[in-house]
């Protein structure tokens, strides 16, 4: 929450939702110390979150999935629906296959434990800005491990849609899957477009998520 110079670099900004202070502020530290990034604002209520985000139009949001005054989760999912263009990254202490389920159904752009590395936070905010998803590859197998449910029928995919959910599984964003595949960055979002109407999901996230479950892509083709 710095100011800094005006210069080339394209600056996301961000706003942290957290209700342990401690936690927020040093988050809010290390974003700016990023050239490429700035804490607008910290929030430590979902009620103050709303307003603020409404108030400095931030281009993501870092959210608790817990917070003591409410469910950061549902609250993902009002920001996602009132706000166009907008990226929530849910951040937990702890994550089950039931958080992660319901972080993808309410448009999260990544999840992340709370614990993990800082420097893998950062990565995760800016492959989220990308327009990709970003969860740990362990989380997405221990989901598969885990999941009871019947499976539904395969939506039909055409192959260079499925090769692109594969790729989505294994972590890669749209420039490199479209040179994987010989493709344009704009068809290749097409495809990604056409994948989320198919799969009736609301992120790739939830997209990958929903496939690995219905053994659209396997736990093999999820990334390192």
């Amino acid at each position: 929450m710095t100011a800094r110079p005006t210069c080339a670099v394209d600056v996301m900004r961000i706003v942290v939702v957290d209700d342990h202070l401690m936690f927020a502020q040093l988050l809010a530290i290390t974003l700016d110390d990023q050239p490429d990034m700035e804490c607008v604002g910290i929030a430590g209520d979902v009620e103050t979150a709303f307003g603020m985000v409404s108030a400095l139009q931030p281009d993501l949001v870092l959210m608790d999935a817990r917070l003591q005054d409410g469910d950061g989760v549902a609250a993902t999912a009002e920001l996602v629906a009132t706000h166009p263009g907008l990226r929530v990254a849910v951040l937990s202490g702890y994550i089950d296959t039931a958080l992660m389920r319901r972080a993808a159904e309410a448009g999260a752009c990544a999840l992340h434990p709370k614990d993990g590395d800082l420097r893998e936070i950062l990565n995760a905010v800016r492959t989220a800005r990308a327009g990709t998803f970003v969860v740990q590859p362990q989380l997405l197998r221990s989901l598969v491990a885990h999941s009871r449910e019947a499976k539904p029928l395969h939506p039909p995919l055409t192959e260079r849609e499925h090769a692109v959910l594969q790729f989505l599984a294994a972590g890669l964003d749209a420039s490199v899957i479209a040179q994987e595949l010989g493709i344009s960055v704009n068809t290749c979002r097409g495809h990604v477009k056409n994948l989320l109407t198919k799969l009736g999901a609301h992120s790739q996230l939830e997209a990958v998520v929903f496939a690995l479950r219905t053994g659209l892509v396997g736990v093999s083709d999820v990334g390192p």
